[in-house]
């Protein structure tokens, strides 16, 4: 461990620990090594918990590293979970699994006597939700978490972090936070983090990067361009072998356009013959009642959209593939009561905008979420697609509601199937 990393695990004796900073840090690891040192020594009354944004972002953030022996040794043996689950196991005691967009989650944490947390992603909790954790904890219990910097007016900078300096007129005395770069991670090669630096630019660069809590601005995708040349965006016929077509994301609308999107993850090889899958839009249903001057009623868009989805939307050749999950926005009542009266049954999106906006940024950006030219409208959105200014004076990270159909519908099938492709799929989140 760095020195760092040392000075954290002996100083974190305070009610709150917050280590924050750039990605890949050694931050986590730090954190869940205290983390693991309380559970083991610790007796305050009441129950353990684990919270992230979703209980499969715990199994993968939380979980997999305290049960690899790689990190942990000989300790990961005594810590279990199953993605999902309601609980864990850690050296012996029961750890509650909580994911804080689950309505579920804040109804089992206002019964709860917490003895003791560890929350992943704090910046991606609602401020709700964290702020009844707090008042969870029972006298001597501690709280350990983990954040990437977001906007300087995010509602945990200004409500908590900030007021752990001492010279702040609402100091919290019983905080104590440690920031780590780059350079405080000593697993870290300096090719790897020569890497990172070139991976991230603009935004993410300063928040990933220099560990900065910095404002939103601009495109949101600010990577993308059409331009075949620069590989966001091949020829459908070039599309490689699909290895699953995951979903159809749809965004609904009655005077605004509706807009589906096909989702595939590919059965590409590296150039040592391993897996190097990669996300794929493939192709795209697209209705604008302006431009076409007649609106359709949900029964008939229904037929419409179920006559596409069952077209073949691979090239010439191609096994014959079926979307494996049809995902309609939240709010779209109606279409999805005719797309079943017509044999079509849809899973509710998760409309989660801000970590679904990061997410394909991301992916975009690694070139992890490449677009075939038969998605003209999503081409034509994702280069505008672009911050909200009057959000930003606000502390928050939100996209401009304007030309974002195809970018919703997009969010949609990515986010709401993560558990599906995330394990085959290595990618950085950006902050």
């Amino acid at each position: 461990m760095s020195e760092k990393q040392i000075c954290s695990l002996r100083e974190s004796t305070a009610r709150i620990n917050i280590w924050e900073g750039s990605v890949r840090s050694g931050k986590t690891i730090a954190s869940l090594a205290r983390f693991l040192i309380y559970v083991a020594t610790n007796t305050t009354r009441g129950e353990l918990v684990v919270v992230s944004r979703t209980r499969d972002s715990a199994a993968r953030n939380v979980f997999a590293p305290l049960m690899d022996p790689n990190l942990f040794g000989a300790t990961s043996r005594f810590v279990s979970y199953t993605s999902g689950a309601a609980y864990g196991m850690i050296l012996g005691r029961k750890v509650w699994v909580l994911g804080s967009s689950d309505i579920r989650s804040e109804n089992v944490l206002r019964g709860l006597t917490c003895a003791g947390a560890y929350v992943d992603e704090l910046t991606l909790l609602r401020e709700d939700f964290f702020t009844q954790l707090l008042n969870r904890l029972w006298e001597g219990a501690q709280l350990f978490g983990t954040t990437n910097p977001d906007s300087p007016g995010h509602w945990f900078k200004v409500n908590f972090l900030d007021r752990c300096d001492p010279e702040h007129p609402q100091f919290l005395p019983d905080w104590k936070v440690w920031k780590f770069l780059l350079d405080d991670n000593p697993m870290l090669s300096e090719a790897r983090k020569d890497a990172i630096r070139r991976e991230n630019t603009g935004l993410y660069y300063r928040r990933n990067v220099l560990g900065e809590w910095v404002a939103a601005e601009g495109a949101i995708f600010e990577t993308f361009d059409p331009d075949l040349k620069l590989g966001y965006v091949i020829e459908w016929d070039d599309l490689p072998p699909m290895a699953e077509l995951i979903a159809v994301g749809m965004d609904y609308g009655t005077s605004n356009p509706t807009a589906a999107l096909l989702l595939g993850i590919s059965a590409e090889l590296d150039q040592y013959n391993r897996p190097a899958p990669r996300l794929y839009l493939i192709d795209e249903y697209y209705f604008n009642s302006k431009v076409e001057q007649r609106q359709l009623p949900p029964s008939e868009q229904a037929r419409e959209l179920k006559a596409w989805i069952e077209a073949d939307h691979l090239p010439p050749n191609s096994p014959r593939l079926t979307p494996r999950f049809i995902i309609l926005d939240p709010s779209a009542a109606p279409l999805r009561t005719e797309l079943a009266q017509q044999g079509v049954m849809t899973t509710q999106a998760d409309n989660e905008v801000l970590y679904g906006v990061r997410t394909m940024a991301s992916l975009i950006y690694e070139k992890k979420l490449i677009t075939t030219t038969r998605c003209k409208n999503f081409i034509r959105e994702a280069p505008g697609y672009s911050w909200d200014p009057k959000a930003t004076l606000l502390g928050a990270d939100k996209p401009m509601k304007v030309n974002d159909h195809a970018c919703d519908a997009v969010r949609y099938a990515v986010i709401t199937t993560e558990n599906i492709w995330r394990s085959r799929i290595k990618f950085e989140l950006a902050a």
